[in-house]
């Protein structure tokens, strides 16, 4: 396994009160496999990675029962130590390139001073590795680019230039924080088969945020449904299109339109209502105030937990009714 983690909390202070952005997540990520994170905005998806990544503010509080990578407990280390492994074993690649890349540094110093700093590479050796990866994400002409700065490439280039950033370190687990978000249909499609084709080279283990689930019926093995700070749904990407049982898993795949099906100037279904403020504590489901199948009980807790097949999970009290 990967990737480990159970029963993740983080909380944030506000002047309003305690923000409960994500509220017991557990994660499993096998070696070479993708699993997608996907929800609407707010759901606490990009937290989860940041958590991951050890990125946030000191004043966040984290908690977790476990929390591994590659066999290695990271519950003990200290922010040097994880500050050792951030691009060594895990890296990420920002959802925008244009504010992630630094517009006064060349692309050569970005891509190396990390390498250098952390495992002690040369400056030789690191403009070697960026060569290397700048050729291997599809940057023409990469030597000479290393002296270039960030405005001096498009948007999906820029994009390739982060991956290339992520790689730098050799990670053995890349999170990819909705990467295609800002590109268009074309650029989207390359970026995802690069991903692909990297992740086939490299042995690369990949957690990939997002909220467009044509990106996941593309490249995802599994896939996770996030709401209100929780996993609501955990299944292959198969079984997940094929038979939704949470009914927010089949109420986003409701709004997806179908070449040929959908037709066209129609409205789509839209999820009604609002995600409920995590502010304080939530009792029962959290989207039973937007669930057209909810019934008394599902404002009661715990809310079971079914297990259709290894390695999957729904929480819902209707769960059996929403796959029927």
């Amino acid at each position: 396994m990967m990737l480990d983690i159970r029963n993740l909390r983080v909380s944030l202070p506000t002047e309003r009160g305690t923000l409960n952005a994500v509220r017991g997540v557990d994660l499993q990520i096998a070696k070479r496999q993708t699993l997608c994170l996907v929800g609407e905005s707010g759901c606490g998806k990009s937290l989860t990675a940041m958590s991951i990544m050890g990125l946030l503010p000191r004043y966040a509080q984290i908690t977790t029962d476990r929390f591994e990578m590659a066999g290695q407990d990271l519950t003990s280390k200290t922010r040097a130590g994880l500050d050792r492994m951030r691009g060594r074993d895990v890296a990420m690649i920002f959802q925008d390139p244009t504010s992630a890349l630094n517009p006064t540094l060349t692309i050569g110093r970005q891509l190396t001073e990390g390498v250098m700093r952390t495992q002690g590479m040369s400056r030789k050796d690191a403009d070697a590795r960026a060569i290397e990866m700048l050729d291997r994400v599809g940057i023409s002409n990469p030597a000479a680019r290393l002296a270039q700065y960030p405005h001096g490439f498009s948007g999906g280039q820029r994009q390739r230039i982060m991956i290339a950033s992520a790689l730098m370190g050799q990670p053995k687990l890349l999170i990819a924080d909705e990467p295609t978000t800002a590109l268009d249909v074309t650029i989207q499609a390359q970026i995802l088969e690069l991903l692909g084709e990297l992740q086939a080279d490299l042995g690369l283990s990949i957690l990939l945020i997002t909220h467009d689930l044509g990106v996941v019926a593309a490249i995802a093995n599994e896939v996770a449904v996030m709401y209100a700070g929780r996993i609501a749904e955990r299944a292959t990407a198969q079984e997940l299109f094929a038979t939704p049982r949470h009914p927010y898993t089949k109420g986003l795949l409701a709004a997806i339109p179908v070449p040929g099906v959908t037709p066209r100037g129609s409205e789509l279904p839209a999820i009604p209502g609002r995600v409920p403020g995590l502010i304080g504590t939530l009792q029962g489901c959290a989207f039973r105030d937007r669930c057209a199948v909810a019934g008394p009980e599902c404002g009661s807790d715990p809310v079971p937990r079914h297990e259709p097949g290894p390695g999957q999970f729904v929480e819902c009290y209707k769960a059996a009714e929403t796959a029927a």
